[in-house]
Protein backbone atom coordinates (compact mmCIF):
# COMPACT_ATOMS: atom_id res chain seq x y z
CA UNK A 1 0.00 0.00 0.00
CA UNK A 2 1.06 3.60 -0.59
CA UNK A 3 3.28 4.46 2.42
CA UNK A 4 2.21 8.10 2.63
CA UNK A 5 -1.45 7.06 2.53
CA UNK A 6 -0.86 4.72 5.46
CA UNK A 7 0.67 7.57 7.48
CA UNK A 8 -2.07 10.03 6.53
CA UNK A 9 -4.83 7.48 7.21
CA UNK A 10 -3.46 6.86 10.70
CA UNK A 11 -3.37 10.60 11.42
CA UNK A 12 -6.86 11.01 9.98
CA UNK A 13 -8.21 8.29 12.27
CA UNK A 14 -6.59 10.02 15.26
CA UNK A 15 -8.04 13.44 14.42
CA UNK A 16 -11.53 12.56 13.24
CA UNK A 17 -12.59 11.24 16.66
CA UNK A 18 -12.28 14.80 17.99
CA UNK A 19 -14.82 16.04 15.44
CA UNK A 20 -18.65 16.18 15.80
CA UNK A 21 -20.45 12.96 14.87
CA UNK A 22 -21.79 14.44 11.63
CA UNK A 23 -18.27 15.36 10.46
CA UNK A 24 -17.16 11.79 11.17
CA UNK A 25 -20.10 10.59 9.07
CA UNK A 26 -19.13 12.95 6.25
CA UNK A 27 -15.51 11.73 6.29
CA UNK A 28 -16.68 8.11 6.10
CA UNK A 29 -18.85 9.06 3.12
CA UNK A 30 -15.90 10.66 1.32
CA UNK A 31 -13.26 8.07 2.22
CA UNK A 32 -13.78 5.81 -0.84
CA UNK A 33 -13.38 8.75 -3.23
CA UNK A 34 -10.76 11.04 -1.68
CA UNK A 35 -7.25 10.34 -0.44
CA UNK A 36 -6.50 10.40 3.31
CA UNK A 37 -4.24 13.43 2.78
CA UNK A 38 -7.12 15.40 1.22
CA UNK A 39 -9.47 14.42 4.03
CA UNK A 40 -6.81 15.42 6.56
CA UNK A 41 -6.87 18.91 5.03
CA UNK A 42 -10.66 18.89 5.40
CA UNK A 43 -10.34 18.01 9.09
CA UNK A 44 -7.79 20.79 9.67
CA UNK A 45 -10.12 23.25 7.95
CA UNK A 46 -13.03 22.18 10.14
CA UNK A 47 -10.91 22.39 13.29
CA UNK A 48 -10.04 25.99 12.44
CA UNK A 49 -13.64 26.89 11.60
CA UNK A 50 -15.08 25.35 14.76
CA UNK A 51 -12.46 27.03 16.95
CA UNK A 52 -13.44 30.35 15.38
CA UNK A 53 -17.16 29.69 15.95
CA UNK A 54 -16.52 29.05 19.62
CA UNK A 55 -14.19 32.05 20.02
CA UNK A 56 -16.81 34.33 18.43
CA UNK A 57 -19.58 33.03 20.69
CA UNK A 58 -21.45 31.50 17.74
CA UNK A 59 -21.46 28.17 19.54
CA UNK A 60 -21.58 27.36 23.25
CA UNK A 61 -19.75 24.06 22.71
CA UNK A 62 -16.84 23.47 25.07
CA UNK A 63 -14.96 21.45 22.46
CA UNK A 64 -15.05 21.02 18.70
CA UNK A 65 -16.62 17.60 19.12
CA UNK A 66 -19.65 19.22 20.80
CA UNK A 67 -20.47 21.56 17.89
CA UNK A 68 -24.09 20.90 16.88
CA UNK A 69 -26.02 20.89 13.64
CA UNK A 70 -28.07 23.75 15.06
CA UNK A 71 -24.88 25.79 15.41
CA UNK A 72 -24.35 25.42 11.66
CA UNK A 73 -27.99 25.78 10.72
CA UNK A 74 -28.41 29.16 12.45
CA UNK A 75 -25.33 30.82 10.99
CA UNK A 76 -25.98 34.07 9.15
CA UNK A 77 -24.25 35.32 6.05
CA UNK A 78 -22.49 37.99 8.10
CA UNK A 79 -20.84 35.21 10.10
CA UNK A 80 -19.44 33.57 6.96
CA UNK A 81 -18.20 36.95 5.74
CA UNK A 82 -16.60 37.47 9.16
CA UNK A 83 -14.84 34.13 8.97
CA UNK A 84 -13.49 34.88 5.52
CA UNK A 85 -12.18 38.22 6.81
CA UNK A 86 -10.60 36.40 9.74
CA UNK A 87 -8.73 34.13 7.33
CA UNK A 88 -7.48 36.98 5.15
CA UNK A 89 -6.70 39.72 7.67
CA UNK A 90 -5.50 38.14 10.90
CA UNK A 91 -2.00 39.21 11.89
CA UNK A 92 -0.61 35.70 12.37
CA UNK A 93 -0.80 33.08 9.65
CA UNK A 94 -2.62 35.16 7.05
CA UNK A 95 -3.85 32.93 4.23
CA UNK A 96 -3.33 33.45 0.52
CA UNK A 97 -6.44 33.83 -1.65
CA UNK A 98 -6.07 30.33 -3.01
CA UNK A 99 -5.89 28.89 0.54
CA UNK A 100 -8.99 30.80 1.62
CA UNK A 101 -10.81 29.53 -1.46
CA UNK A 102 -9.86 25.95 -0.61
CA UNK A 103 -10.95 26.32 3.03
CA UNK A 104 -14.32 27.72 1.96
CA UNK A 105 -14.72 24.91 -0.57
CA UNK A 106 -14.13 22.25 2.07
CA UNK A 107 -16.80 23.87 4.24
CA UNK A 108 -19.24 24.03 1.35
CA UNK A 109 -18.61 20.35 0.59
CA UNK A 110 -19.55 19.34 4.14
CA UNK A 111 -22.61 21.63 4.26
CA UNK A 112 -23.79 20.24 0.93
CA UNK A 113 -23.50 16.68 2.24
CA UNK A 114 -25.43 17.50 5.40
CA UNK A 115 -28.23 19.31 3.55
CA UNK A 116 -28.53 17.29 0.34
CA UNK A 117 -27.27 13.76 0.98
CA UNK A 118 -27.31 12.76 4.67
CA UNK A 119 -30.67 11.88 6.24
CA UNK A 120 -32.03 11.47 9.74
CA UNK A 121 -34.18 8.54 10.87
CA UNK A 122 -37.28 10.18 9.33
CA UNK A 123 -35.54 10.63 5.94
CA UNK A 124 -35.21 14.40 6.36
CA UNK A 125 -31.92 16.19 5.63
CA UNK A 126 -29.62 16.49 8.63
CA UNK A 127 -29.19 20.20 7.89
CA UNK A 128 -32.39 22.08 7.06
CA UNK A 129 -30.70 25.34 6.06
CA UNK A 130 -27.40 25.52 4.16
CA UNK A 131 -25.81 28.95 4.51
CA UNK A 132 -22.78 27.87 2.44
CA UNK A 133 -25.02 27.41 -0.63
CA UNK A 134 -25.10 31.22 -0.83
CA UNK A 135 -21.32 31.53 -0.86
CA UNK A 136 -19.74 31.99 -4.28
CA UNK A 137 -16.27 30.52 -4.50
CA UNK A 138 -14.37 31.85 -7.47
CA UNK A 139 -11.72 29.84 -9.21
CA UNK A 140 -8.38 31.37 -8.24
CA UNK A 141 -5.63 29.34 -9.83
CA UNK A 142 -6.01 29.67 -13.59
CA UNK A 143 -3.14 28.06 -15.54
CA UNK A 144 -1.96 31.40 -16.91
CA UNK A 145 -1.89 32.94 -13.41
CA UNK A 146 -0.04 29.94 -11.97
CA UNK A 147 2.51 30.17 -14.77
CA UNK A 148 3.06 33.86 -14.05
CA UNK A 149 3.77 33.09 -10.38
CA UNK A 150 6.21 30.33 -11.28
CA UNK A 151 8.18 32.38 -13.76
CA UNK A 152 11.69 32.96 -12.50
CA UNK A 153 11.19 30.51 -9.63
CA UNK A 154 12.02 27.27 -11.41
CA UNK A 155 15.19 25.88 -12.96
CA UNK A 156 15.53 26.44 -16.70
CA UNK A 157 17.76 24.99 -19.39
CA UNK A 158 21.32 24.35 -18.07
CA UNK A 159 20.28 25.07 -14.49
CA UNK A 160 18.73 21.60 -14.18
CA UNK A 161 22.12 19.93 -14.61
CA UNK A 162 23.91 22.65 -12.65
CA UNK A 163 21.72 22.07 -9.59
CA UNK A 164 22.38 18.32 -9.61
CA UNK A 165 26.09 19.03 -10.06
CA UNK A 166 26.03 21.45 -7.15
CA UNK A 167 24.57 18.77 -4.87
CA UNK A 168 27.18 16.26 -6.08
CA UNK A 169 30.20 18.55 -5.71
CA UNK A 170 29.68 22.27 -5.11
CA UNK A 171 27.89 22.23 -1.76
CA UNK A 172 30.81 20.52 -0.05
CA UNK A 173 33.12 23.38 -0.98
CA UNK A 174 30.63 25.92 0.42
CA UNK A 175 30.42 24.20 3.83
CA UNK A 176 34.01 22.99 4.14
CA UNK A 177 34.56 25.07 7.29
CA UNK A 178 31.50 23.61 9.02
CA UNK A 179 32.50 20.14 10.21
CA UNK A 180 29.00 19.00 11.12
CA UNK A 181 27.46 20.17 7.82
CA UNK A 182 30.35 18.71 5.83
CA UNK A 183 30.05 15.33 7.57
CA UNK A 184 26.32 15.12 6.84
CA UNK A 185 26.94 16.17 3.25
CA UNK A 186 29.67 13.58 2.62
CA UNK A 187 27.38 10.93 4.07
CA UNK A 188 24.36 11.82 1.93
CA UNK A 189 25.54 13.56 -1.24
CA UNK A 190 25.04 10.56 -3.55
CA UNK A 191 21.55 9.94 -2.19
CA UNK A 192 20.59 13.61 -2.33
CA UNK A 193 21.87 14.06 -5.87
CA UNK A 194 20.02 10.92 -6.91
CA UNK A 195 16.71 12.24 -5.51
CA UNK A 196 17.07 15.65 -7.16
CA UNK A 197 18.16 14.04 -10.42
CA UNK A 198 15.22 11.64 -10.43
CA UNK A 199 12.68 14.43 -9.95
CA UNK A 200 14.36 16.68 -12.52
CA UNK A 201 14.40 13.83 -15.03
CA UNK A 202 10.97 12.32 -14.45
CA UNK A 203 8.75 14.92 -12.76
CA UNK A 204 7.77 12.73 -9.81
CA UNK A 205 5.88 14.25 -6.89
CA UNK A 206 7.62 14.08 -3.52
CA UNK A 207 5.01 11.59 -2.23
CA UNK A 208 5.76 9.36 -5.22
CA UNK A 209 9.49 9.52 -4.47
CA UNK A 210 8.92 8.63 -0.82
CA UNK A 211 6.83 5.59 -1.78
CA UNK A 212 9.39 4.13 -4.20
CA UNK A 213 10.69 0.68 -3.35
CA UNK A 214 13.79 -1.06 -4.74
CA UNK A 215 11.69 -3.38 -6.85
CA UNK A 216 9.93 -0.38 -8.45
CA UNK A 217 13.10 0.64 -10.32
CA UNK A 218 14.00 -0.85 -13.70
CA UNK A 219 17.43 0.60 -14.56
CA UNK A 220 17.68 -1.32 -17.83
CA UNK A 221 14.57 0.31 -19.27
CA UNK A 222 14.90 3.58 -17.30
CA UNK A 223 11.49 2.93 -15.80
CA UNK A 224 9.77 3.21 -12.40
CA UNK A 225 6.44 1.95 -11.12
CA UNK A 226 4.71 4.46 -8.85
CA UNK A 227 1.43 5.01 -7.02
CA UNK A 228 -0.09 7.99 -8.79
CA UNK A 229 -1.97 10.73 -6.94
CA UNK A 230 -5.74 10.34 -7.20
CA UNK A 231 -5.61 6.64 -8.04
CA UNK A 232 -7.39 4.77 -5.25
CA UNK A 233 -6.52 1.35 -6.66
CA UNK A 234 -3.89 0.21 -4.15
CA UNK A 235 -2.82 -2.68 -6.40
CA UNK A 236 -1.87 -0.57 -9.44
CA UNK A 237 1.43 1.19 -9.97
CA UNK A 238 1.80 3.30 -13.09
CA UNK A 239 4.95 3.01 -15.23
CA UNK A 240 6.92 6.28 -15.37
CA UNK A 241 10.06 6.75 -17.45
CA UNK A 242 13.10 8.74 -16.36
CA UNK A 243 15.75 10.24 -18.61
CA UNK A 244 19.23 8.86 -19.18
CA UNK A 245 20.76 11.71 -17.14
CA UNK A 246 19.38 10.16 -13.95
CA UNK A 247 20.78 6.69 -14.55
CA UNK A 248 24.35 7.34 -13.30
CA UNK A 249 23.11 9.13 -10.17
CA UNK A 250 20.76 6.28 -9.28
CA UNK A 251 23.45 3.65 -9.97
CA UNK A 252 25.98 5.41 -7.71
CA UNK A 253 23.47 5.67 -4.88
CA UNK A 254 22.26 2.08 -5.18
CA UNK A 255 25.85 0.81 -4.92
CA UNK A 256 26.15 2.24 -1.41
CA UNK A 257 22.52 2.23 -0.20
CA UNK A 258 22.89 -0.86 2.00
CA UNK A 259 26.38 -0.37 3.44
CA UNK A 260 26.31 3.41 3.89
CA UNK A 261 22.97 3.46 5.72
CA UNK A 262 23.18 0.09 7.49
CA UNK A 263 19.95 -0.80 5.73
CA UNK A 264 18.37 -4.04 6.95
CA UNK A 265 17.33 -6.60 4.32
CA UNK A 266 13.66 -6.18 5.25
CA UNK A 267 13.68 -2.46 4.36
CA UNK A 268 12.37 -2.22 0.80
CA UNK A 269 12.39 1.58 0.44
CA UNK A 270 14.56 3.03 -2.30
CA UNK A 271 15.66 6.18 -0.46
CA UNK A 272 17.02 5.67 3.03
CA UNK A 273 17.98 7.85 5.99
CA UNK A 274 19.29 6.99 9.46
CA UNK A 275 17.13 8.79 12.07
CA UNK A 276 18.95 10.56 14.90
CA UNK A 277 19.87 8.19 17.70
CA UNK A 278 19.30 5.10 15.59
CA UNK A 279 21.71 2.78 13.82
CA UNK A 280 19.64 1.28 11.00
CA UNK A 281 18.41 3.06 7.91
CA UNK A 282 14.70 3.60 7.27
CA UNK A 283 12.56 5.04 4.52
CA UNK A 284 13.08 8.79 4.08
CA UNK A 285 10.09 10.94 4.97
CA UNK A 286 8.44 13.55 2.79
CA UNK A 287 9.47 16.27 5.22
CA UNK A 288 13.13 15.16 5.13
CA UNK A 289 13.23 15.33 1.33
CA UNK A 290 11.57 18.75 1.30
CA UNK A 291 14.04 20.10 3.87
CA UNK A 292 16.96 18.61 1.97
CA UNK A 293 16.07 20.35 -1.30
CA UNK A 294 15.52 23.68 0.47
CA UNK A 295 18.96 23.37 2.12
CA UNK A 296 20.74 22.96 -1.21
CA UNK A 297 18.55 25.53 -2.99
CA UNK A 298 19.49 28.31 -0.56
CA UNK A 299 23.23 27.72 -1.06
CA UNK A 300 22.71 27.38 -4.81
CA UNK A 301 21.26 30.89 -4.90
CA UNK A 302 17.64 29.82 -5.52
CA UNK A 303 16.04 30.17 -2.06
CA UNK A 304 12.51 29.92 -3.50
CA UNK A 305 13.20 26.46 -4.96
CA UNK A 306 11.22 23.56 -3.46
CA UNK A 307 10.68 19.90 -4.30
CA UNK A 308 7.49 20.77 -6.15
CA UNK A 309 9.27 23.47 -8.14
CA UNK A 310 11.77 20.81 -9.24
CA UNK A 311 8.76 18.97 -10.68
CA UNK A 312 7.65 22.20 -12.39
CA UNK A 313 11.19 22.62 -13.73
CA UNK A 314 11.14 19.16 -15.31
CA UNK A 315 7.64 19.67 -16.70
CA UNK A 316 8.56 22.95 -18.37
CA UNK A 317 11.69 21.43 -19.90
CA UNK A 318 9.81 18.28 -20.99
CA UNK A 319 6.98 20.24 -22.60
CA UNK A 320 9.45 22.03 -24.86
CA UNK A 321 10.09 18.69 -26.62
CA UNK A 322 6.67 17.05 -26.26
CA UNK A 323 2.98 17.84 -26.69
CA UNK A 324 0.52 18.54 -23.89
CA UNK A 325 -0.87 14.99 -23.87
CA UNK A 326 2.51 13.31 -23.41
CA UNK A 327 3.34 15.85 -20.68
CA UNK A 328 0.01 15.14 -18.95
CA UNK A 329 0.72 11.39 -18.92
CA UNK A 330 4.31 11.81 -17.73
CA UNK A 331 3.24 14.03 -14.82
CA UNK A 332 0.16 11.97 -13.90
CA UNK A 333 -2.28 14.87 -14.25
CA UNK A 334 -6.00 14.10 -14.18
CA UNK A 335 -6.69 16.53 -17.03
CA UNK A 336 -4.81 18.66 -19.56
CA UNK A 337 -6.17 21.77 -17.85
CA UNK A 338 -3.53 21.37 -15.14
CA UNK A 339 -0.84 20.79 -17.76
CA UNK A 340 -1.71 24.08 -19.49
CA UNK A 341 0.50 25.83 -16.93
CA UNK A 342 3.56 24.64 -18.85
CA UNK A 343 2.19 25.85 -22.15
CA UNK A 344 2.18 29.37 -20.71
CA UNK A 345 5.60 28.91 -19.11
CA UNK A 346 7.24 27.56 -22.25
CA UNK A 347 5.79 30.36 -24.36
CA UNK A 348 7.76 32.78 -22.21
CA UNK A 349 10.82 30.54 -22.10
CA UNK A 350 10.91 30.23 -25.89
CA UNK A 351 10.40 33.95 -26.46
CA UNK A 352 13.25 34.72 -24.09
CA UNK A 353 15.46 32.18 -25.84
CA UNK A 354 14.79 33.91 -29.15
CA UNK A 355 15.74 37.25 -27.62
CA UNK A 356 18.99 35.78 -26.24
CA UNK A 357 19.80 34.26 -29.66
CA UNK A 358 19.23 37.63 -31.33
CA UNK A 359 21.54 39.31 -28.83
CA UNK A 360 24.37 36.83 -29.46
CA UNK A 361 24.03 37.11 -33.23
CA UNK A 362 24.07 40.92 -33.28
Amino acid sequence: MNIQKVIDRKMLDEKVVHMPWFVQQFIDYKLPDLSPSTLLEYIRDYEQFFLWLRAEGLSTAESNAQITLTDLETLRMESIVGYRLHLTTRTEGTNARITVSRKMSSLRSMFHYLSQIAEDEDFYPLLKRNIMAKVEIKRIHKPKDTAAKLKGKILEEDELLEFIGYISHGYGEDVKNNKQALYAYELNKERDASIASLILNSGLRVSEVVNLNLRDIDLTNKLMYVYRKGNNDETFKAPVYFREQSLDDLTQYLALRESRYQTPKKEKALFIAVPNGQKEGKRMTKRAIQAMIIKYAKRFGKPYLTVHKLRHSFATDYYLQNDIYKTKEQLGHASTETTEVYAHLTDKTMSQAIERRAETES
